[in-house]
């Protein structure tokens, strides 16, 4: 009897051994997220900006003795300044950036380049504070008031050890064992962080190898208020009185994201055709650059915003990226920055489709994704404060 005994409890173990844990996510994402009946998080959304700026100062500790000397982060001197009235260059073209990031019109990655999305974050701008779209002398005057210093020197916190892996594969299947998709060098870590890119930091940093950053020493980034991955957690988002009565404008042909008080108002124009004298657009929040879908995935039309999730896990199904058709042979891919939807989901009526963050954020605009709305990652993130589900989302 003892030996039948211990022959049972072991086929019992066996077979728990065998079944998969029970936190194991049941469904990863972007498909389908089910929506909760738990109560809203206690934990505020991240914040939308802080005003001064104060990036990561502090004196770094001093290298080992052994090591040879590294070289002060030294902020570049001053470029000239642009006319006043004309699309700014150098130091106030970051100025102009870092101006248009903060009020939520967002010009992508801050490189002290003017391009497309630069021009219409300005246009959005001029729209809300009625100004001619092409106007440059107000948005440039506001801009050289509200940053003055356009470079700070950031030293590079302790967290990046959390949330950099310079072993993380590229392949899918490895990718479904790893703890995180996390940032795979402290530059890439550094870059998102102050809303760049990896050769914006190595022109403020001449002399040192961005590529071999360490833990707390000290570089020049652009003078924005960073991005904390470290405060994001995998906490759902719920309607809200105000923010779910919103209305989301996707625009595919311009590849930019428009958010509204409520239904946008069509342009007023006189008898003879002419649009009359630009009056402030108070109703218009916010926009953004975007990548959209490839047209075949994304259709037009008006759906709802269903669901909200930071740090989403992600459904690898390449079947239904190649077609839009679901397979049986799909991964499940751990969340992180570098998840092909970066670091939140916002999933919409429309089965498949939201907008997300990005694994590339300088990619934003030039290269379609498989069906969604990608947004850069420091972009993405504040979409909680400004919609919630509930809110109207049209693609056009």
């Amino acid at each position: 009897m003892r030996q039948f005994f211990l022959f049972f409890l072991s086929a019992i173990l066996l077979d728990a051994q065998s079944s998969p844990p029970e936190f194991q996510p049941l469904r990863a994402l972007p498909v389908e997220i089910m929506p909760t009946d738990d109560p809203p998080p206690a934990v505020a959304p991240y914040p939308l900006k802080a005003l001064p700026i104060t990036p990561e100062l502090k004196d770094p500790t001093p290298p080992e003795p052994s090591s040879p000397p590294e070289p002060a982060a030294v902020i570049p001197e001053p470029t000239a300044s642009s006319a006043i009235g004309e699309k700014p260059s150098g130091d106030d073209a970051a100025r102009l950036q870092i101006f248009l990031d903060e009020r939520l019109f967002g010009p992508g990655v801050i490189d002290s380049k003017i391009g497309l999305f630069s021009q219409l974050a300005v246009q959005a701008w001029n729209e809300v504070h009625g100004h001619p779209s092409d106007d440059w002398t107000a948005v440039n005057t506001a801009a050289r008031e509200a940053v003055p210093d356009p470079y700070a020197v950031a030293i590079i916190p302790e967290i990046a050890n959390e949330w950099v892996d310079t072993k993380l594969s590229q392949k899918r299947s490895e990718q479904a064992n790893a703890k995180r998709m996390s940032y795979r060098s402290v530059a890439e870590f550094m870059s998102e962080r102050y809303h760049t890119d990896i050769p914006t930091l190595v022109r403020l940093n001449p002399g040192r190898n961005i590529d071999h950053l360490k833990v707390k020493s000290s570089i020049v980034v652009p003078n924005v208020e960073p991005f904390l991955i470290e405060n994001l957690s995998d906490r759902a988002y719920h309607a809200l009185e105000g923010l779910s009565d919103r209305y989301v404008v996707v625009d595919t042909k311009i590849n930019q994201v428009r958010i509204f008080e409520g239904l946008p108002k069509p342009a007023i124009v006189d008898d003879a055709g002419t649009p009359e004298k630009p009056k402030p657009n108070t109703a218009l929040i916010a926009s953004f650059p975007i990548t959209p879908g490839k047209p075949e995935f994304v259709k037009l039309g008006t759906w709802q915003m269903k669901n909200m999730v930071e740090l989403p896990w992600w459904r690898y199904d390449q079947q239904f990226l190649d077609t839009g058709k679901r397979s049986e042979n799909a991964l499940n891919i751990p969340p992180g920055p570098n998840l092909p939807v970066g670091i939140i989901w916002c999933g919409t009526s429309r089965p498949g489709i939201g907008l997300h963050g990005t694994a590339e954020p300088e990619t934003i605009g030039r290269s379609r994704s498989a069906g969604c709305i990608r947004l850069c990652n420091w972009d993405a993130i504040r979409l909680p404060n400004l919609i919630r589900p509930g809110a109207t989302v049209e693609i056009r």
